[in-house]
């Protein structure tokens, strides 16, 4: 019997891990880089042991050093999590010969599927060769061998761009998962992500816990995951179980895995099968009711799994709250995570509370939420309403693009579910929501009362011009106008028609067409104030002569490393316009960036290994445009 478990992982994952063990009666082992040694696993874990360093090479993908921690902790077993050393048979080979119980698969069956090319072989699908890949081919996907998550992974639709990816997605697999190998494959336009769960022990017993969709991607990273895929026709569902189940058996599969597939024009086309347990798992185990986790410790310990897969129920959604900006880019967001507070009925799964700090060095997903509803109508109203009710205070989220998706008609009738999906919708997704013009009001009467708390007073005998104040949001600067009045309270005068109903610093009602709507605020020194899902932004009234930088200014989208710069490029240089010049690495994400307009480069400020903080200055680019000599 396991008594007390390591996790080799961090964030959501480990204290997801923790939370079974609690249930279960096993002790608890984290452990932690530099960077986590205040996150929220190492303060639920019953121990902890450090891994020097802040970068993954230094500290979650030294298996050594685990499976040391491990040993100096008491601990009798290991559970990878996913992503980092999860899917390294050499790592897993180590616990085992640590004389540890390893919760995951054989070594070999990871060896056999671990590795996408090794896995398409054993099931007859050749890879493309990358030396061969000619014209007709295109589009093609350049992936990792090892690891997932997006990472490692690049789009090619011209030919002149594939030596590039290849060296791309090689470099950033090597730095996510220890291994720099990648391979091509067909790239199948808009097709639906679907896979299967699979849980087997080590007596011949293996179920497919049904099918999950998980076609809304960015970036090649899922957003919002189901079970079970709706819509797919029984004979295909039949199929992907059935090769799920096969591939399992033909490399002897103990564990939890995952079988995915891309399915398109009817057909199913095997991309992997994942050795670990799966971000998105909640699903599987709401509609199931099951704890996978609990059950992989049971199969690791030599437990017979009842011979007949459990009986779903119902219809589960998850959706990943990132700190990220969908509107730029999907550029990862830092800082304070200052308020995070999630209605009741919800499943949550996060590795951060109030007060935590989100930073540079790791994914930047804050939680997973997850209902369960009868039907999937419930569970795409319940996610979206509970979302909306979701507090955060701090960086900027995607909580808005995920209840917009889950109301987007492709999404909420199922009717398209497709990976193109934010390439199709994304811009109407970014629209600001309404409201914007209430909150920056809200936001203005409650920071007046609140100074009129302070300093008391604030109406005049003598009428007095408006106060201003000016917020920005996502829909852009809102102008509030306002003066208070002989009773303690407030005329709005612009925009116009709404009035104040009350004012408090922390609350404020107003009325607008007869329908009077509550608003709780909640302001911070930087000037930061959310006002109930609104983040604004306080303006001040003069620009800071300081914030203005010269025309073609490259800046640094969000805090990171600078990981590689272009071969050769040096000041002087000509360059054209969307010319990679460098690259960025922030949150388990590269970002590329380019030359704004063809010109010269007359600056650069960046160099491989470089820490740079949001809107540091990285490079200058000098237009062609000339202005005219003056005669």
């Amino acid at each position: 019997m396991i008594s007390r478990l390591l996790v080799a992982n961090r964030g959501e994952i480990a204290c997801r891990v923790f939370r079974t063990c609690r249930d279960l009666g096993v002790s608890t082992v984290a452990v932690y880089s530099d960077a986590d040694a205040g996150a929220l696993h190492v303060r639920e874990a019953d121990a902890a042991v450090r891994l020097p360093g802040a970068a993954p090479s230094e500290t979650y993908l030294r298996g050594d050093l685990i499976v040391e921690a491990a040993l100096a902790a008491g601990a009798d077993a290991v559970h990878p999590g996913y992503g980092f050393l999860s899917e390294n048979a050499d790592f897993a080979r180590t616990v085992i010969d640590a004389g540890l119980v390893w919760v995951g698969p054989p070594p070999a069956a990871i060896e056999a599927m671990a590795s996408k090319t090794r896995a398409k072989e054993l099931l007859g699908i050749e890879p493309l060769d990358p030396a061969r890949v000619t014209e007709a081919d295109l589009p093609v996907l350049v992936k990792a061998a090892a690891g997932g998550g997006g990472r490692g992974m690049r789009i090619v639709r011209e030919m002149p761009d594939l030596a590039g990816e290849l060296e791309s997605a090689s470099a950033e697999a090597a730095s996510a998962f220890g291994d720099g190998e990648v391979f091509v494959e067909p790239y199948v336009e808009d097709g639906r992500h679907v896979e299967v769960q699979l849980l087997c022990d080590a007596h011949g017993t293996v179920w497919a816990l049904g099918t999950r969709d998980c076609s809304l991607q960015r970036r090649h990273q899922k957003v919002i995951e189901e079970a079970p895929a709706p819509g797919l026709p029984a004979a295909l569902e039949a199929s992907l179980l059935d090769t799920a189940v096969r591939a399992a058996k033909a490399v002897g599969y103990v564990g939890a895995g995952t079988v995915e597939f891309l399915v398109a024009d009817g057909r199913a086309h095997f991309l992997e099968m994942n050795t670990r347990l799966q971000v998105e798992h909640p699903v599987t185990e709401e509609v199931y009711g099951v704890d996978l986790v609990a059950l992989q410790l049971a199969v690791a310990e030599g437990a017979k799994l009842p011979p007949e897969t459990p009986a779903p129920r119902g219809h589960a959604i998850e959706a990943r709250l990132y700190a990220e900006d969908p509107a730029r880019g999907w550029a990862p967001q830092t800082g304070a995570l200052r308020l995070f507070d999630v209605p009741g009925g919800v499943r949550l799964d996060t590795g951060y509370a109030s007060g935590d700090a989100i930073g540079v060095h790791y994914d930047p997903m804050i939680a997973k939420l997850t209902v369960h509803a009868p039907t999937r109508d419930g569970a795409v109203r319940k996610l979206a309403r509970a979302l909306e009710r979701t507090r955060i205070h701090g960086p900027v989220t995607n909580r808005d693009l995920l209840v917009a998706s889950l109301r987007h008609p492709e999404y909420a009738t199922a009717d398209r579910l497709d990976t193109g999906f934010y390439d199709r919708n994304l811009p109407a997704l970014t629209t600001a929501p309404g409201g914007g013009d209430l909150a920056a009001v809200a936001a203005a009467l409650a920071a007046a009362s609140a100074r009129r708390g302070r300093f008391g007073g604030g109406w005049r005998n003598l009428r007095s011009q408006d106060e201003t104040r000016t917020y920005g949001g996502t829909g852009g600067d809102h102008e509030v106008r306002y003066r208070p009045t002989r009773d303690g309270g407030y005329e709005v005068t612009a925009p116009e028609g709404v009035r104040a109903v009350a004012a408090a610093p922390d609350r404020v009602s107003l009325e607008t067409a007869g329908v009077v709507r509550h608003f709780d605020v909640t302001a911070y020194e930087d000037g930061t104030v959310h006002v109930g899902g609104h983040r604004l932004t306080a303006r001040p009234r003069f620009t800071d002569p300081r914030e203005q930088t010269a025309p073609g200014s490259l800046l640094a989208p969000m805090p990171g490393t600078v990981v590689r710069v272009a071969d050769g490029l040096a000041v002087g240089d000509a360059v054209t316009a969307g010319q990679p010049l460098l690259w960025l690495e922030a949150m388990k994400m590269e970002h590329r960036v380019t030359a704004p307009a063809s010109g010269t480069l007359t600056a650069l400020h960046a160099a491989p290994g470089r820490q740079v903080e949001v809107g540091a200055l990285l490079a200058v680019v000098q237009t062609e445009e000339r202005p005219e000599a003056q005669s």
